[in-house]
């Protein structure tokens, strides 16, 4: 009986909640014509993103700053990236937070480290998103715009996979596995497959050299900063892996498996989910 009535709760809820967070035809349109990587999904995953974006709107709580007008279209087009990933999982993994903070563009990140000295340090960089453990979401929303495909570029994907990676712990580019999602993938099967990957992208980076960096930064599918740890890898692989599908299967067809098995979903189409992971 008490579990009969806490699903009736559960749907009041939802029910509520896609009333009062619907988003209306004009904005959903305008969101996805913003952004052309959509484009893999059906007429049916098109739906349950919309209601997924919806719950999400109304799970979250979005802020501003620097005197940036906070817009229908601003959460709307954030929400929607957000959700994706979590499109044939669920947004429990985003449980455990609540705000996203927008600025207009890039913005400073003050934080204190310590070398291998034991010295602390307090250290200060311009970033275009940061997500923290158990706290926020920071978001640039000048980058949050950058979504035409021509390069596998996502802030707002690579932000909330980091979020992902944080449920297990500090972000170490090994996500939790969840039976009921991912078996019978386990711990062993990722690290095989994604160690192997980020010690080989590694390799590549530190090879080119210096007279050749910015050429190979332009080129390269991946963005040589996810070789500064294996957080950033699983990160900007992710924004691969929804943004460039095809052109990432091409390249790393083993760690495209991996992802698309991780997310659950196949944007490029090559069959990469195993019946059984469906």
């Amino acid at each position: 009986m008490l579990s009969k009535l806490t699903n009736w709760f559960d749907t009041r809820r939802r029910e509520k909640a896609l009333r009062t967070y619907a988003i209306n035809d004009a904005l959903w349109q305008a969101t996805l014509d913003g952004l052309p990587f959509l484009a893999y999904l059906d007429a049916a995953d098109l739906v349950r993103l919309r209601e997924l974006t919806s719950l999400f709107l109304a799970h979250k709580e979005f802020t501003t700053a620097h005197q940036l007008e906070l817009t229908d279209q601003i959460a709307v087009a954030i929400a929607v990236q957000a959700s994706l990933p979590v499109l044939n999982l669920s947004l429990d993994l985003y449980k455990g937070w609540v705000g996203v903070t927008v600025y207009p563009g890039e913005f400073i990140i003050r934080k204190t480290v310590e070398d291998e000295d034991g010295v602390v340090h307090e250290v200060e960089h311009d970033a275009s998103g940061e997500a923290w453990e158990g706290g926020p979401v920071l978001l640039s929303w000048e980058d949050a715009q950058m979504t035409d495909g021509r390069d596998a570029y996502n802030v707002v994907i690579h932000e909330f996979a980091h979020k992902i990676d944080m449920l297990n712990g500090e972000a170490d580019g090994h996500p939790p596995l969840f039976r009921r999602w991912h078996a019978p993938l386990d711990a062993q099967a990722w690290a095989d497959v994604f160690d192997h990957a980020y010690d080989q992208f590694c390799d590549k980076v530190d090879a080119v050299p210096e007279r050749r960096w910015t050429r190979f930064e332009r080129e390269s599918l991946i963005d040589p900063y996810a070789a500064d740890h294996p957080s950033e890898f699983f990160a900007v692989c992710s924004e691969a892996l929804f943004v460039k599908p095809q052109a990432f299967e091409a390249e790393y067809p083993q760690l495209y498996r991996l992802l698309a098995r991780y997310y659950r979903q196949d944007p490029a189409r090559v069959g990469a989910l195993a019946a059984s992971d469906t």
